[in-house]
């Protein structure tokens, strides 16, 4: 099916519509004034009755009078072309003229009246032949002047649909010139204050959030090709050199082993960006199912204590005695829990402590046992150098590492990636810090709706501890 122009489509509504309304509009006029004419001839036709009936009585109350010649006389003296009949009983019969029928159409008025108690019936008509004139006068008139009407309306319409649409076609213009290569251009807003001038503000805003994009995605590309490139030279340069000439077993395997170390490194960015690029994407699979936030947190806490032992760092737990259950995928929140407590162990001082805390409270929606609507949070604190203010708008920034200031390691995905998790489990990461005092990351889970399944494990108790320390 061929696609028309928008200006083209207009035109045609236009004339259909314009079309439809002088139709309308003659049809309405001609059946008006042919309904008046009517009127006006039946007003007349009554009239006329009314004077013959009045001239009946008196004639017939005079004696010895000719009541035909009387009647006859009277109607010469009616308006040309009158027709008059009269029918009453004993065969009583009056006609003029005498013709028994009309040559022309007529419209014919009937009337019956009573006169000494004997009943008349009186037809008086009157010719349509000036009102037929008219009317098609009109008609021809109507059928002549209606289509040079819609001609010149369309023609002034397809002018119209030009000028008004000649907007979009500079804004369609400007846009086709814009490609990757000059994403800062924008589309000319005319001053105009329409939808016009609307809809150029609209793309000039798209082209800005898609300027923003390239940009971020080519600064997170040159970004991963740097931190990639870092850990390939490195295998790179010690195989060289463990290739250069003959070595002992023993500097093979520390070679081997810094090798192993890289490619490990390597293979976690890789991953991270992986999981970074599928949560963009929305096509990360996060299955859900009842989870104690309590158990993720031993797992994680065990896991990271050779960490916390290498700098001398106690991990102390204050996990509660009450089930802390959400509705989460498990691996998914234990890498976002690993890395919150690798950043706070990063970044403690030595022989210091960090805490993780569990609080399960009821929303402000719920009642006053807790069961329903009850938000749990993990707060994860340390007291190692804090964060600098400047820095602080920043961390969640993929590759931005506020640790090349403070000495530290990593990539700078793994903030990034536990505000991801956070994000597709509906919670959000809220981070207090003072410079040189510590650091504490609170990740808030939404509240809950009741859900039998949660309160089943919630009250099972089964994971139930004291407070622990690493």
């Amino acid at each position: 099916m061929p696609s028309h122009s928008i200006r083209f489509r207009l035109t045609v509504w236009y004339a259909a519509v314009l079309t439809a309304g002088l139709a309308l509009f003659g049809g309405l006029l001609w059946f008006s004034l042919r309904h008046q004419l009517m009127a006006d001839i039946d007003q007349d036709l009554d009239g006329r009755a009314s004077r013959f009936e009045s001239y009946f009585r008196i004639e017939s109350a005079k004696p010895g009078v000719d009541l035909r010649d009387e009647l006859e006389e009277f109607s010469q003296a009616l308006p040309p072309t009158s027709y008059v009949i009269l029918r009453g009983p004993n065969g009583f019969f009056f006609a003029y003229p005498k013709e028994s029928a009309p040559a022309v159409p007529v419209r014919m008025l009937e009337r019956q009246f009573t006169f000494n108690g004997q009943t008349f019936d009186l037809d008086v008509g009157a010719p349509t032949t000036d009102v037929s004139y008219v009317l098609d006068e009109l008609r021809i008139l109507l059928f002549s002047l209606i289509p040079v009407v819609i001609i010149i309306a369309s023609l002034g319409g397809v002018w119209l649909g030009r000028r008004a649409l000649k907007p979009v076609q500079d804004v369609t213009a400007a846009a086709l010139m814009i490609s990757i290569e000059n994403l800062s251009d924008r589309v000319p807003v005319p001053a105009t204050g329409d939808e016009i001038a609307r809809l150029a503000e609209v793309l000039n805003s798209m082209l800005s959030r898609l300027e923003s994009a390239v940009k971020t995605l080519s600064q997170f590309v040159a970004n991963a090709s740097h931190e990639l490139r870092t850990p390939l030279s490195v295998i790179r340069t010690t195989a060289e050199l463990s290739l250069r000439r003959a070595r002992s077993p023993e500097s093979y395997r520390l070679s081997l082993e810094e090798v192993v170390a890289e490619a490990q490194h390597m293979t976690q960015l890789v991953e991270d960006l992986l999981i970074l690029a599928r949560t963009d994407a929305q096509i990360v699979e996060m299955p859900r199912s009842p989870v104690d936030l309590r158990e993720i947190l031993q797992e994680v806490c065990a896991e990271m204590n050779s960490l916390a032992q290498t700098r001398e760092i106690r991990v102390k737990t204050e996990l509660g005695d009450q089930a802390a259950v959400v509705a989460g995928n498990r691996p998914a929140l234990r890498r976002l829990f690993v890395a919150l407590l690798d950043n706070a162990l990063k970044y403690s001082h030595f022989a210091s402590e960090v805490q993780v805390t569990v609080v399960r409270a009821p929303d402000r929606a719920t009642d006053r046992s807790g069961d329903r609507n009850s938000r749990v949070s993990v707060a994860i604190q340390d007291f190692g150098m804090g964060i600098r203010e400047a820095d602080l708008p920043h961390i969640f920034e993929r590759f931005y590492r506020a640790d090349r200031a403070r000495g530290g390691g990593g990539h700078g995905l793994g903030l990034p990636l536990a505000e991801s998790i956070a994000t597709a489990h509906r919670a959000k990461i809220e981070v207090r810090s003072v410079e040189g005092a510590g650091s504490s990351f609170t990740v808030i889970f939404a509240a809950r709706d009741h859900d039998p399944e949660l309160d089943q494990v919630a009250k099972a108790g089964a994971f139930v501890r004291n407070p622990i320390e690493i």
